[in-house]
């Protein structure tokens, strides 16, 4: 009776060790945002609740649970209340297949890679029941520009996986870390760079972040698709979008960085002086790396027009993507370089 309720005992522990992962790694991901922005804006930051602000976002979240959740008279009731629950729970579903190292995930499945994808591209549902859902024009605005802005930059996500794909043969993420095993100089990001630029980009509009943040466009359309929302519904949105911030940020250091393989590899002298770093450690410094451009960018840089933001994705990346796609595909025949054999 024991063995039998084991295995499902193991699952459900590591379903719940990945979801509190996920939210104390959203909870200090909006410290660190208003942290990072203050200090190149030269202000303080968060510095009441707590040494150095440190407990800032549970107050924040405190407050956001106790809010009054405000359902609009002429709105849609029931597909209003799902809407940010199912983009929570797609948000999450994701991660089933992410290895965080060596043979540590949850479900190690051979099509992983088309199974993060397929659910990833499904968050823009929540988005366009939200606005509709509203029966707001704002929200309604902003639902529709974030769905055209999402469709349109998956297609060139999904042209810059192919040629990670082809350069490992496999759809498994295990297999694909493997396959830049070697150090850095064996790492994808050096043969399929423009792939690398295209996915990274692609994954910044894919989440609504700026400079792509014109689902929510606060200066143009009050908030875009979750203007209605309060209290623990608005903040269901917001942890799917640091949610989805972290996921693509694990995907880039899983496709092209490596994963949990160390930099240091094959040199002689700094191999076994880093030996002791554990590879789950290693991911996490370049998810954290990623996610720190992520709070840059939007410190940065100004919001583009939504024309500008549709000519990048179908003028350039797409045929950018499908050039490589093509080198990439001449590169494994002839098998080039340490990347293709």
């Amino acid at each position: 009776m024991i063995e039998s309720i084991l295995p499902i005992v193991i699952i459900i522990l590591k379903i719940l060790g990945i979801m509190i992962g996920l939210i104390v790694v959203v909870l200090y991901l909006t410290y660190f945002e208003r942290k990072v922005i203050g200090y190149m804006h030269v202000r303080i930051g968060p510095n009441r609740v707590g040494p150095w602000g440190l407990w800032q976002p549970f107050a924040d979240t405190i407050k956001l649970l106790t809010k009054e959740i405000i359902v609009p008279t002429s709105s849609n009731r029931y597909l209003f209340l799902i809407a940010p629950v199912l983009s929570f729970g797609i948000s999450l579903v994701g991660w089933a297949v992410i290895p965080f190292d060596a043979d540590v995930v949850l479900a190690n499945v051979n099509a992983g890679v088309l199974y993060t994808f397929a659910i990833s591209s499904m968050g823009v549902y929540g988005i366009m029941i939200a606005g509709w859902a509203s029966n707001s024009k704002y929200a309604m605005f902003g639902a529709l520009r974030a769905a055209a802005q999402s469709i349109s930059y998956e297609i060139s996500m999904g042209f810059a996986l192919i040629g990670v794909m082809m350069a490992a043969g496999s759809l498994n993420f295990q297999t694909i870390v493997e396959a830049q095993a070697g150090g850095i100089w064996h790492w994808y990001l050096l043969p399929l760079f423009p792939l690398f630029i295209v996915y990274w980009v692609s994954g910044v509009a894919e989440t609504n972040r700026l400079p792509f943040d014109v689902a929510e466009g606060e200066s143009e359309i009050v908030a875009g698709f979750h203007v209605e929302y309060s209290g623990v519904t608005f903040a269901l949105f917001f942890f799917a979008e640091y949610v989805n911030m972290t996921l693509i940020s694990t995907l880039i250091s899983l496709f092209f960085l490596g994963g949990w393989l160390s930099p240091f590899e094959g040199i002689p002298y700094l191999e076994p002086l880093f030996a002791w770093v554990p590879g789950s450690l290693w991911l996490f410094i370049k998810v954290a790396f990623f996610l720190y451009c992520y709070l840059w960018f939007r410190a940065t840089f100004p919001r583009y027009r939504y024309d500008q933001i549709m000519r990048l994705g179908w003028k350039v990346f797409i045929p950018l993507t499908l050039v490589w796609v093509v080198v990439i595909a001449f590169a494994v025949q002839c098998r080039l370089g340490p990347w293709f054999n």
